[in-house]
């Protein structure tokens, strides 16, 4: 029987409000023989739900990667960890300046930097994970009442999945994540999305952008991959641009509900596009196969 298995974090561009949508488009295909990837995991919701027997998950953001696997080698020191950490306004703040001291958080293990990670994601102002150009996670305290930051039934079941499962975990570059990717695998695309307006070009959950240039670089992939015969899905903000990159696949536009951001305001619905290189389940046999 599957695991319950939710996000142990808020992340930008989470895809649970859109899994119905996801779901449905998913390719027929057996989870215990095809393997899994996702080069932008995030906070992995898909990969829950679908929970695959074999997975490669990758995100350039190192320390939402040794979350992950400190999850995987370490939950019970873990959920110590998080124990131990306090909902009080000057405390949250003397744990978010940790990494302006290199000096300091270079001290840090790798599982009191997952606990940190976690503990101001849940304490912070509406759950919003941002760093600065230098990599220093700069949002406010969020003034949360009973925030639960040690969530160790979430930790545990997450570990369980990781450990009974083959799941590998990497840090590093999306096309590289992929590179051992086979004809019938499945490839989950969710990058930083393409910027609505000139002005709006949120990519502050690293210090490193993703750009035009890498978008046009991931739909060059995404096309190398579906001529080796990969499954291929991709989400992206509904703007001419994307639509141009991936006017040879299969285009489906969806609403979707931004929940993170510093401004109420712009929390509204937003237009975006899964991109699939098959036909999805519900319109026809969805099949593909070049094997």
């Amino acid at each position: 029987m599957p695991l319950k298995l939710k996000p142990i974090v808020k992340w930008a561009g989470g895809k649970r409000q859109l899994l119905p949508d996801i779901r449905r488009r998913l390719p027929q295909i057996n989870w215990n023989e095809a393997a899994y990837y996702e080069p932008f995991v995030g906070g992995a919701a898909l990969l829950f739900h679908i929970q695959p027997a074999r997975a490669i998950i990758n995100d350039v953001n190192p320390e939402l990667i040794n979350l992950y696997q400190m999850i995987k080698q370490h939950p019970e020191e873990l959920i110590e960890r998080l124990r131990a950490h306090r909902n009080e306004e000057l405390y949250y703040y003397d744990i978010r300046q940790q990494d302006r001291d290199h000096e300091r958080y270079s001290r840090m293990s790798a599982v009191e930097r997952a606990a940190r990670l976690i503990y101001l994601n849940r304490t912070c102002f509406n759950g919003l994970y941002r760093v600065n150009k230098r990599g220093q996670f700069n949002v406010p305290f969020g003034k949360n009442k009973r925030p639960d930051f040690v969530q160790e039934k979430k930790i545990r079941n997450m570990s369980r999945y990781f450990n009974d499962a083959d799941i590998t975990i990497t840090a590093g570059d999306f096309a590289a994540s992929v590179e051992h990717a086979k004809c019938g695998d499945f490839i989950y695309f969710d990058p930083p999305y393409d910027a609505l307006t000139k002005t709006a070009a949120f990519t502050s959950y690293t210090n490193a952008g993703f750009n035009r240039h890498e978008q046009s670089r991931l739909a060059d992939l995404f096309q190398n991959l579906h001529e080796r015969g990969v499954y291929l899905m991709l989400s992206n903000h509904a703007t001419d641009f994307i639509r141009e990159l991936y006017e040879k696949f299969y285009i489906h536009e969806v609403q979707a509900r931004r929940l993170i951001n510093s401004k109420g305001t712009a929390r509204g619905k937003i237009n975006e596009v899964l991109v699939l290189n098959y036909t999805a389940a519900h319109e026809s046999d969805n099949s593909l196969m070049l094997c």
